[in-house]
């Protein structure tokens, strides 16, 4: 059984007080281990110690929203590896279409940063997706196995093990509008399937794909209930306790049916 992770990805919000009262929110609602279900929350960069602080002793993975490829040195404005880890991370999204799209984020350099949280032994989670346009043209296909190419070269099988897949369409993040299920579920089977041919179908059925883009509180059942879903990644709705544990709470009751 893959199980659910439900992660919470901050993005370039809140401050250090509303941060660390959403952590110790979700410590309480997450205060241990929970079979089937993983939750981790990714804030910004300058709060993830104040954030490990008020985890500390409860369920929730904390992990960051990016890293550098290179060991620490002279790289001014970066994070290197061993600092996340330093800072109590156990998780890094990369390649998320923000960093693609906004930062100009190439396959070859998000592949840089798979190599290296590898690595430093961190898990990754990689972030794949299409364009509203690449949609419409029918590319979507196309467009995922590029990314996962990309991102994915050299990484070996032993590898994949501390690898998830996320997969986000552009255009449904922070739109409101959501793929619906049946969406979401052809995109998840056509990555689990290029997981399958790369490497093989045993450890394809073990790589959990995760699906970001509006995920909400009334949505979430629908879309983790999909055979190929296996959690979420979650923007706005993971920025208030009161939006995000029923989303945690959609996960708990599919793990337990």
């Amino acid at each position: 059984m893959r199980g659910y992770l439900v992660a919470g990805n901050w993005k370039m919000n809140t401050d250090r007080a509303s941060g660390t009262a959403l952590a110790a929110d979700l410590a309480a609602a997450v205060p241990a281990a929970e079979a089937g279900v993983d939750v981790l929350v990714c804030p910004p960069f300058p709060y993830l110690s104040s954030i490990a602080e008020k985890l500390d002793g409860s369920a929730v993975k904390l992990g960051a929203q990016d890293v550098y490829f290179e060991a620490p040195g002279a790289f001014t404005g970066e994070v290197a590896v061993p600092m996340l880890s330093d800072c109590g991370c156990s998780h890094v999204i990369l390649g998320h279409s923000e960093r693609r799209h906004v930062l100009g984020e190439t396959d070859a350099v998000i592949n840089k940063k798979v190599h290296a949280a590898l690595k430093g032994g961190l898990v990754v989670v990689l972030c794949v997706g299409e364009l509203l346009s690449e949609r419409e043209s029918g590319s979507t296909e196309k467009v995922l196995d590029t990314q996962m190419e990309g991102g994915l070269s050299g990484v070996t099988e032993a590898d994949m093990a501390k690898v998830v897949i996320a997969y986000e369409p552009v255009w449904a993040i922070g739109t409101g509008v959501t793929a619906s299920p049946e969406q979401a579920e052809s995109a998840h089977e056509h990555l689990r399937k290029w997981l399958a041919n790369r490497y093989n179908p045993g450890l394809a059925d073990r790589v959990q794909i995760l699906y970001g883009g509006s995920v909400k509180a009334d949505n979430a059942e629908q879309l983790l209930g999909q055979a190929n879903v296996d959690g979420a990644l979650v923007g706005g709705a993971s920025l208030k306790a009161s939006s995000f544990v029923p989303i945690i709470d959609a996960a708990r009751k599919l793990a337990q049916s």
